[in-house]
């Protein structure tokens, strides 16, 4: 569509920001297969849908090596950052799918202050032990060991609305359980949930 066609299309229609958007949030380690379930959803689902992967924030950063004394801070901003980035195309009205890996308690603290809970649909990716560190050997871009040290936290806070194992079914297979669960997922979804149960303890 052309810049006019665009600016046409907007002068005869109601403001697109009006309704937000479902944010569709995987939730799971290192080489657990979020990306490939995320690609699956953007070709199965009816809706148009960004795939905002948290990888992609980190690969937007320039490339020269960071300072050690610089890092922790550079990379707890680039997560505050992704997280209000999915916030802000949601609160547009843009349909979103994320995938993170919620191996720190303060990142789902930051997401459920910032996201409208009732319109994240909270996925948990599971993949045993064995496969993930296969998985990561054969991928050879992460550090060894780094999705089994994610393993304890990622799952800990225990609240989704829907979860998929993709040691037994491929990403297609995941992508059309969470497609086929979209028009019936119950209220309270788990954020809501998870904002009640800690909002005491914020």
């Amino acid at each position: 569509m052309s810049e006019a066609s665009c600016r046409e299309f907007d002068a005869g229609h109601p403001d697109p920001g009006a309704s937000r958007g479902t944010v569709i949030f995987l939730n799971g380690t290192s080489s657990s297969g979020k990306s490939s379930i995320a690609t699956e959803l953007l070709r199965i689902l009816d809706e148009p849908y960004f795939h905002l992967p948290v990888d992609a924030f980190h690969a937007m950063r320039t490339r020269q090596e960071i300072p050690p004394g610089q890092l922790t801070t550079v990379l707890h901003n680039t997560w505050r950052g992704y997280h209000r980035a999915v916030a802000g195309m949601a609160a547009a009205g843009n349909n979103v799918v994320m995938d993170h890996v919620m191996s720190e308690e303060w990142r789902l603290r930051d997401c459920l202050d910032l996201f409208v809970p009732q319109d994240v649909v909270f996925v948990g990716v599971r993949c045993p032990r064995d496969e993930v560190e296969r998985r990561e050997r054969k991928r050879g871009d992460r550090p060894a060991g780094l999705a089994v040290r994610q393993l304890a936290q990622v799952h800990a806070h225990g609240v989704y609305d829907i979860e998929c194992d993709t040691g037994r079914a491929d990403p297609h297979q995941c992508a059309r359980i969470i497609k086929d669960f979209l028009p019936h997922r119950p209220m309270p979804t788990a954020f809501q949930r998870l904002r009640e149960k800690n909002s005491d303890a914020w």
